[in-house]
């Protein structure tokens, strides 16, 4: 009988990697680099897997607790101490101090962890010169690609300025697909590794800067919710790269990514000329030129990788892309089955697999095309629309009864609104007779004696 083995989607990844290495197509490096891992392990799981086969992917003690894993209390000291007393200590200062002075003896590494865990950076700013150097292009296409945004004036003052979105492949420079779009966001990176992933299949990894559409920055304060998780909410995208299971690798500086910027010089200075040989003014228009393009430019600058084959994985038959490519939220329904969202509100209808889902958390999928459907337990549920509050509705009003000008360049005049039988004023404040002391003016007589 066949031994049955149960893989997640990181050890499958890893399966066909190591398969790739173990026919010769990819060096232990280049398999290092894709899965996120050093040099030494991928050789230990070559061998391991050489040996006893897939099954030796899945790690024996997953789930356990290690039994070198330091003790919590120790943990707890440490941080007190190096917030307290031992208080502007590097880390390898703070190591030789709690060693002689309070008998805690730990390595470096691992005081730098708990304190790492805990909040407490080094304050010891001081950062070693790096060494730079050219690397080798990825031997297969789909293994990275390197996706960037470039703001410039695209229509030469015929329309406004766009931003182009657009990946590379580091094996072949070969563009798969861009678009222009009014502000580099993430739907516009939705709309990219939508097309890429239907007409090529999903990369390995990908290759991006440090924007806030990729990750979120580590000066942005952690919710509530992050802190009783103990991890940051990966942003939209981040979580879109999680559930292809791709690799997300961020650039330092412009330079790591530089075949993504050399092609946005090269995309100015050609791109720009067919779109005022065509005479594009708009956004539309200058889409249709720059998908013209496309396949004319990677017919003439596309390389040939050095492997043959792609490493671009297929989705699986049950992928619908609708339910993938699409902003999720948590919301919770309200106790009459509706849930708010926005502006939407959406009645969920009764099922067969439940009658009512009041106080229930529910999944709301914001879809490209921008229509809204809710998924409760992956299943997607039946909607309509809900009416709106009264709040809502009054505030709709007050906007309605404002009158269009049919002159834009006219004053608005402020609106009154007046009942159809005017009642008659009544002030409060009486005012003061003709003949009131207060109306009689002040006079000054003087006696002549």
């Amino acid at each position: 009988m066949k031994e049955m083995v149960t893989m997640n989607s990181e050890e499958q990844k890893r399966l066909m990697v190591l398969n790739q290495v173990d026919k010769g197509k990819l060096s232990g490096k280049e398999a290092a680099k894709v899965l996120g891992i050093s040099l030494r392990q991928v050789r230990r799981l070559l061998a391991a897997y050489r040996k006893e086969g897939a099954a030796t992917l899945a790690h024996g003690n997953r789930g356990r607790r290690p039994y070198n894993a330091l003790d919590t209390q120790v943990k707890r000291r440490v941080l007190e101490l190096a917030q307290s007393t031992y208080g502007g200590c590097n880390y390898q200062h703070l190591t030789e101090l709690l060693s002689e002075r309070e008998e805690i003896v730990l390595s470096k590494s691992s005081v730098r962890r708990v304190l790492l865990e805990g909040g407490v950076k080094s304050p010891r700013k001081r950062r070693p010169p790096k060494h730079r150097s050219r690397r080798e292009r990825y031997p297969q296409c789909g293994m990275l690609l390197q996706i960037d945004g470039s703001r410039h004036d695209w229509l030469e003052g015929r329309g406004p300025n766009l931003t182009l979105i657009g990946a590379i492949d580091d094996a072949s420079s070969e563009v798969p697909y861009a678009l222009f779009r009014e502000q580099e966001d993430a739907q516009g990176y939705f709309l990219l590794m939508r097309q890429i992933v239907c007409s090529h299949g999903i990369p390995l990894a990908l290759y991006h800067d440090k924007h806030g559409i990729f990750e979120r920055s580590p000066r942005e304060p952690e919710s509530l919710e992050e802190q009783l998780c103990g991890k940051r909410i990966p942003t939209q995208f981040g979580r879109l790269i999680e559930e292809l299971d791709i690799t997300s690798i961020s650039a330092s500086s412009p330079q790591a990514k530089g075949r993504v910027e050399r092609l946005w010089g090269t995309f100015q200075d050609r791109l720009v000329s067919e779109l005022r040989l065509a005479n594009a003014c708009n956004i539309d228009e200058a889409n249709q030129v720059l998908w013209y393009f496309l396949p004319r430019y990677n017919s003439k600058f596309a390389l040939l990788p050095a492997q043959t084959g792609s490493a671009y994985r297929q989705p699986k038959k049950m992928f619908v892309p609708d339910e993938v490519f699409c902003f999720k939220y948590q919301r919770t329904v309200g106790r009459d089955n509706v849930v708010r969202f926005g502006e939407h509100r959406l009645q969920i209808e009764p099922g067969n697999e439940r009658s009512s889902y009041s106080r229930v958390r529910v999944e709301v999928h914001e879809r490209m095309e921008g229509s809204i459907a809710i998924y409760y337990q992956g299943r997607c549920l039946a909607t309509k629309s809900a009416p709106l509050e009264t709040p809502v509705l009054r505030a709709r009003n007050i906007i309605r009864a404002i009158p269009e000008k049919d002159n834009p360049s006219e004053p608005t005049l402020p609106v009154t609104i007046q009942a159809e039988t005017a009642q008659p004023k009544i002030s409060t404040h009486p005012k003061p007779a003709k003949d009131h002391p207060w109306r009689r003016p002040f006079r000054v007589h003087l006696d002549r004696g």
